[in-house]
């Protein structure tokens, strides 16, 4: 039965296996807004109400992605496409069926299902008209301010092209199963649809969305991107790369320029789109010296807090990891105050790769060719210091293909084209930024100042850069501008900044074999200009 005549397509859930017989005694929530969504969480037992209004979830024993736990069903076509391996796992179209069917039966018997239809992308062409059904109210609100949202007219003819299924009281028993542990995470592609057993974590339901993009996209010439994105007053764009600890939402928030997104994206002939309609912001150590727009919107009316440990009084405590270090909020976007009305832009200008190099080594910032873009993007170098993760005592180099390796569905190299082709039709720039260590590696050198990093961010998005000499750096054939008005000439050289330039030189020869390793897996595919693109020591 229906709880409300809320609108709603004439699509129902016999698409997806739910018949009407089955879930006659289910009480259906179809699109319901955020303050009803915030009734049936709190009612439920699923979340609290904090102090300033926002609402609190834990998430139990998952308060991240299960990425091992997560696979593609193994069928035509689309299994002569993916590129196979540690993260595009695979399993049998019978594995996947008898899950399904374990996830109907399960919902069939839940008190409620949570309906929630929704678009993935503000480009009307390109857009993913989707479903998630769930047996949580929190799934349905975290979709609302994630996704873009429907028009009443647009939901009455919604026709979803995916659908995802959550269960996660549904715990899977590998030993009847099959399954590797109680969490599945399975998606196939041909049936559109992906099901979710045993976990909770709301990142489940956007990523997967986000790789299914992945993999839809190329197929049309449009680059789906795991960066985000800004715009200045007079409509240049900037994309920007970068893996967790490099500053990328930082760098991208900028006050004097409009925030088109910032997590994912597509590049299409007209320019940049984002693919959300909301914000999913870590929350550790958040402030509002630090962080003044993302901690606001944590005293907002609609604002979903993950595993945020609360005080006596249910204000939030964003420096407590007694949950996780992993804690995140979610909300619309427009709780930004610079945000995009559309979440549009013109085609980028410039292309900023951002890299934390413990190391020492990469300058700060340097001019990318295409050739040296594609290899750059395929790597997705950054370095993790001690302190980062348990069992780090120096630093270690991570390379995440294409900056989002977990979602990439696609061999690396049909990213890398198209960005090629991109940058090839669109002119644009492409810098690489270097936010770690200056003077030596971790340890022995220091931290690169913020100040100087926005201001050669700045000058290369204003221009400041196109008509300064440049040298080229001996490892790695990077261009160094050998001027950045605002910032002192002597740290754009990584080697001028060591006490001793030999043991840079030996250092840099250490990273450079590092990023020849990790190419290996990449080079049977990789093009010769792709190659090309390499350190030169």
């Amino acid at each position: 039965m229906y709880a409300k005549p809320h609108v709603h397509s004439e699509i129902g859930l016999e698409e997806v296996g739910l018949k009407s017989a089955d879930v006659k005694n289910v009480q259906i929530h179809w699109n319901l807004n955020p303050a009803e969504l915030y009734e049936q969480a709190i009612r439920n037992g699923e979340a609290e109400l904090t102090k300033d209004g926002a609402i609190r979830v834990l998430t139990g024993q998952y308060t991240g992605r299960s990425p091992k736990d997560k696979f593609f069903v193994e069928q035509s076509p689309s299994k002569e496409k993916i590129w196979w391996g540690a993260i595009n796992q695979a399993c049998s179209p019978e594995l996947f069926s008898h899950m399904h069917g374990k996830v109907l039966e399960h919902l069939s018997h839940a008190r409620n299902l949570y309906v929630h239809d929704a678009f993935c992308g503000t480009d009307e062409r390109y857009r993913l008209p989707i479903r998630v059904i769930s047996e949580v109210a929190y799934h349905a609100l975290f979709s609302w301010n994630m996704f873009v949202r429907a028009t009443k007219e647009e939901l009455v003819n919604h026709k979803p092209q995916f659908t995802v299924l959550a269960a996660p009281s549904l715990i899977a028993r590998p030993d009847v199963d099959g399954t590797r542990t109680g969490t599945y995470i399975g998606v196939n592609i041909e049936e559109r649809l992906i099901v979710i057993v045993g976990s909770m974590y709301s990142g489940e339901v956007k990523k997967g969305i986000f790789s299914i993009m992945n993999y839809l996209l190329p197929e049309r010439g449009v680059f789906p991107m795991h960066c985000s994105a800004n715009m200045g007053q007079d409509g240049s764009t900037a994309v920007f790369f970068g893996l967790s600890g490099t500053g990328k939402t930082t760098l991208s928030a900028d006050p004097e320029r409009i925030l088109i997104g910032d997590d994912e994206h597509g590049w299409s002939d007209e320019g940049v789109f984002n693919f959300e309609g909301g914000s999913y912001a870590k929350t550790i150590n958040l402030s509002p010296e630090q962080e003044p727009l993302i901690y606001a919107t944590t005293k907002m009316f609609g604002t979903v807090l993950e595993n945020v440990p609360l005080e006596e009084d249910r204000s939030p405590d964003f420096a407590d990891t007694t949950y996780t270090e992993n804690t995140r909020c979610a909300y619309p976007l427009n709780y930004i105050p610079n945000a995009s009305e559309d979440g549009k832009g013109g085609v980028p200008k410039n292309v900023v790769f951002l890299t934390a190099d413990a190391f020492g080594v990469l300058p700060p910032i340097s001019k990318l060719s295409p050739e040296q873009a594609m290899y750059h993007f395929i790597s997705g170098y950054t370095a993790k210091v001690a302190g980062t993760e348990r069992g780090i005592t120096e630093p270690q180099a991570t390379f995440s293909t294409c900056f989002g390796g977990p979602f990439m569905p696609l061999h690396p190299t049909v990213y890398a084209e198209l960005l090629a082709q991109k940058i090839k039709e669109s002119g644009a720039s492409v810098w690489l930024v270097n936010t770690g260590w200056t003077g030596g590696p971790y340890g022995t050198g220091s931290r690169m100042k913020l100040s100087y990093t926005r201001r050669m961010v700045n000058a290369a998005l204003n221009g400041e850069l196109d008509d300064v000499d440049y040298t080229e750096e001996q490892f790695f054939g990077l261009m160094i501008p050998n001027s950045v008005p605002g910032v002192p000439s002597e740290i754009l050289n990584p080697r001028a900044t060591w006490s001793e330039g030999s043991a840079y030189d030996a250092k840099a020869l250490e990273l450079a074999g590092m990023f020849r390793k990790n190419f290996e897996k990449f080079a049977d595919q990789a093009s010769e200009d792709i190659l090309a693109g390499g350190p030169k020591a």
